[in-house]
């Protein structure tokens, strides 16, 4: 499954490195043009829209504070990556705080390239999603609040800890542990807020289509083994999957995100022992309507009997680092978007299963 060719625009004075930032990232699937000043920058950016702009601090005729000011006051769903020369770290940190989503220091690696533009339009698809929020509930409103509340001293946060590092004596243990802390820290709210907004946002039905869920677990599967890596020699996992599975009707990344979900809570509850997570599909009729069924079963440590009633109550955790969102997610994400099924069997001290059922097609009364 690819995504559209999203638009990023480069703008540097030297066209050069304009041109060979274009080229490579058009070799990635982006639809990419360039500008060599201010003004040209600006006037492409009315005319192609794009949702990404690589910012050069040094431009002939204006400044790339002034570009930047310009492109949030006249196209705020854009963002903007600021690239700065060795010394202007400390420049692209204040503009982090004026509405910059990162800045990379040249010279730069293609990988640290492709990872702040990655991650830019990761954050710029969120905070369009928080505009659209504006009509919900009292829940549903805070969680945008709360997000660009948090989002911008948290990239500035992040751009400052990432000068400090460059910077300081890196046989310094104690530094090294320090910036290291503040970096998960960093992380984990991220991801904090990350989770609240993707348990409020509304469902897109324009991206609902015929999905492969063998094509799902797999990529699951992929995201997890690169999470949990330090885990893979203590955990087995069993794959058996009918050979040919319906597709079902859905959004296929709201789905792969319920699977990841359940995914990640398994291995978390085998991180200490080790053990194995078996997932089964198959079909499973029902009521007349053709159902997938997926079985995530671990043998991890198990969910108390007390604790099996609020398994899919917002916040609710018994993780000491959980957010108590992620079966709340899943949740809303199979039976109320997707007309499906979920449930938790589980055993104190043998482990869980998670069972998912999901239609083949979503009724029209219904969708």
């Amino acid at each position: 499954m690819k995504d559209r060719r999203r638009k990023v625009l480069v703008v540097d004075d030297d066209k050069e490195i304009a041109q060979l930032v274009s080229v490579f990232l058009a070799g990635e699937g982006y639809e990419t043009s360039e500008a060599v000043t201010g003004g040209e920058a600006l006037r492409k950016i009315a005319a192609e829209q794009p949702e990404l702009v690589l910012l050069d601090l040094q431009l002939p005729d204006l400044s790339g504070e002034k570009v930047l000011e310009k492109i949030k006051k006249e196209h705020e769903d854009t963002a903007v990556v600021i690239i700065t020369g060795f010394g202007g770290e400390r420049v692209a940190v204040e503009l982090m705080r004026a509405g910059a989503i990162d800045f990379i220091s040249k010279p730069f690696e293609r990988e640290t390239l492709l990872g702040a533009v990655k991650g830019a339009l990761k954050i710029r698809d969120s905070m369009v999603e928080e505009k659209r929020h504006r009509g919900y509930s009292s829940l549903e409103k805070f969680f945008p609040y709360l997000a660009h509340e948090v989002r911008n001293p948290l990239h500035a946060i992040g751009g400052a800890v990432a000068v400090i590092q460059r910077r300081s004596n890196p046989d310094d243990p104690i530094l090294a542990q320090s910036i290291r802390i503040i970096q998960e820290e960093v992380r984990h709210l991220s991801e904090f807020v990350q989770d609240c907004l993707d348990f409020v946002r509304p469902p897109v039905v324009s991206r609902y289509e015929l999905v492969d869920l063998q094509e799902v677990i797999a990529a699951v599967m992929n995201v997890a083994s690169y999470m949990f890596d330090f885990l893979e020699k203590k955990i087995d996992i069993i794959l058996d999957i009918e050979p040919i599975l319906p597709r079902v009707m859905a959004n296929y990344e709201e789905i792969k995100q319920a699977f990841l979900n359940v995914v990640r809570n398994a291995f978390e509850a085998m991180e200490e022992d080790g053990g194995s997570l078996t997932i089964r599909a198959c079909r499973s009729p029902e009521n007349d309507f053709e159902r997938v069924r997926i079985v995530f079963s671990d043998t991890g440590a198990g969910i108390r009997k007390e604790d099996e009633r609020n398994l899919f109550n917002p916040f609710f955790t018994t993780k000491l680092r959980g957010t108590g969102l992620g079966l709340a997610l899943a949740k809303r994400i199979i039976e109320e978007r997707h007309q499906g099924r979920i449930e938790v069997e589980s055993e104190e001290g043998k482990g869980t299963s998670v069972i998912v059922e999901l239609p083949v097609r979503i009724r029209e009364e219904e969708a």
